[in-house]
């Protein structure tokens, strides 16, 4: 039985014992332990803690648990081609496209987080004019190429890459030559194997789309031939082994893989290839689009601990977006925030007096601020501020393209809540009352499967479909 806020020893030790963490000294139980085994969340969830919110939208969770996530996509055709462990999957993308087939007959659609295109291409697939737009470069090369290089004839893309030269290197990015991320010979082949690539002389738009084919493929392969793992932070893999000729091997089948996708393409979906796909290299809190948009189908960013730039470091420094961490670090402050963000971003923040806010956030800020004092100890003290600018950007976001959308158009968002500093926040509740401040009614807010905070592991959390829809009048 809990005493107070603060638990006896012998209680403390009895939930040591549960959580299979080892027991330690009273004196020695480190202070992270203690405040998760004292939190007023240990135990808790997201549905409890939702009660208030969802009374004052008036409404309630519907229950749809379906698989969601990207790795369903790694045997898909197309999306198979580089992997974003991040994004959701091609079978949930078409289970929209499928629920509104014949309320939109010919649906214009955009992804304003366009991430690795998963969007983009199921909507090609489907015949569907589509737009995007990505702040992160990797990811925008990655879902442009994805979608716009299916009139490549696979003859011409694997002859290109049997004859490329084994003798021309183009040197690994200083900042990715520790031998932690790759053992040597494996880095040496890299680099000829890159410098082979980057000897093709694009001089036509189909030799263009030949060499970023080549180059997405690479992309792909980095992390298999490095001693990291993403799953989904990347890390190292202390056991992992790597054959010294290891690019070339991985290189070879990611081609064989887009050359039977590209010949599967051609011949089943062959009036689909020149369906309209863009993805622009542009920040979705201010990009004005030209096109009206039938279905805003996405998944923001989480505010939670995951990197979304430097969990791709590999991949943006092979291929010449970084040429040092600095350079990853801008880009990550350009993004809708998350708790990775640089401390001076947030300071600047604070200081703006102009920015949106209500009183659901005013009372998640304060209450964070209340705990980090009471704990006595947290990794960012200013995570109220980091809170309040996710918002404040996503404001930005729905702003920008709720005008884009069509009357009786929706705008469905994929988006998982948080547990911060003891305070619940329900990411996509807020992102729901938020959109109502834009002429968008809350349709329906569907739980599709179950999440555990990172901080203390038997709260649950959700993962939810947001649906919101544009008045007709």
């Amino acid at each position: 039985m809990r005493c107070g806020s603060i638990e006896p020893f012998e209680w403390i030790v009895e939930q040591l014992m549960q959580l299979n963490l080892p027991i330690i000294d009273d004196n020695k139980i480190d202070i992270r332990r203690r405040n998760v085994l004292s939190s007023p969340k240990f135990g808790g969830s997201c549905d409890i803690d939702s009660k208030p919110y969802l009374k004052e939208l008036g409404i309630e969770i519907i229950e749809r648990r379906q698989p969601i996530q990207f790795t369903s996509n790694f045997g898909e055709h197309v999306h198979r081609w580089a992997p974003y462990i991040q994004g959701f999957s091609a079978a949930f993308v078409q289970s929209i496209l499928d629920q509104y087939k014949d309320e939109y007959k010919s649906p214009v659609i955009l992804d304003p987080f366009a991430g690795c295109g998963t969007v983009l291409t199921q909507s090609k697939l489907n015949g569907y004019k589509s737009i995007g737009t990505e702040l992160n470069p990797l990811l925008q090369f990655i879902a442009d190429t994805k979608v716009n290089s299916w009139d490549v004839n696979p003859e011409l893309l694997m002859e290109v890459f049997s004859s490329i030269p084994r003798d021309l290197r183009t040197p690994a990015p200083e900042f990715l030559k520790s031998e932690n991320q790759f053992n040597r010979e494996v880095l040496k082949n890299l680099e000829f194997l890159k410098g082979g690539i980057d000897s093709i002389s694009a001089k036509t738009r189909k030799l263009k789309k030949v060499k970023d084919l080549l180059l997405l493929a690479f992309s792909s392969i980095l992390i298999n031939c490095s001693n990291l793992k993403r799953t989904p932070c990347l890390g190292y893999w202390k056991d992992k082994r790597v054959a010294d000729n290891a690019p070339w091997i991985f290189m070879k089948q990611k081609i064989k893989d887009i050359c039977n996708d590209l010949e599967i393409l051609q011949s089943k979906c062959r009036e689909n290839i020149r369906e309209h796909s863009k993805v622009y290299f542009a920040n979705a809190m201010e990009h004005r689009h030209e096109d009206m948009f039938d279905l805003i189908i996405t998944s923001p960013p989480y505010m939670n601990g995951l990197d979304y730039v430097m969990n791709y470091k590999i991949e943006m420094g092979w291929l010449g977006f970084t040429k040092a961490l600095k350079d990853a670090k801008k880009v990550k402050d350009s993004l809708v925030v998350c708790d990775n963000v640089s401390k001076g971003l947030i300071k600047t923040f604070a200081q703006t007096n102009s920015k949106y806010t209500n009183n659901w956030i005013e009372d998640i800020k304060t209450n964070i601020a209340v705990n980090i004092k009471r704990r006595g100890n947290y990794r960012r003290s200013d995570m109220p501020h980091i809170v309040h600018k996710y918002f404040d950007d996503m404001h930005k976001v729905m702003k920008t393209i709720s005008e884009s959308l069509k009357r009786n158009g929706r705008f469905i968002l994929v988006v998982g809540d948080s547990l911060i500093a003891d305070v619940y926040v329900p990411t996509d509740l807020i992102l729901a009352k938020i959109g109502t401040e834009f002429d968008l009614a809350v349709e329906k807010v569907e739980r599709a499967r179950n999440r555990h905070s990172g901080q203390i592991r038997n709260y649950r959390l959700r993962e939810t479909i947001v649906t919101l829809s544009k008045n007709s009048d």
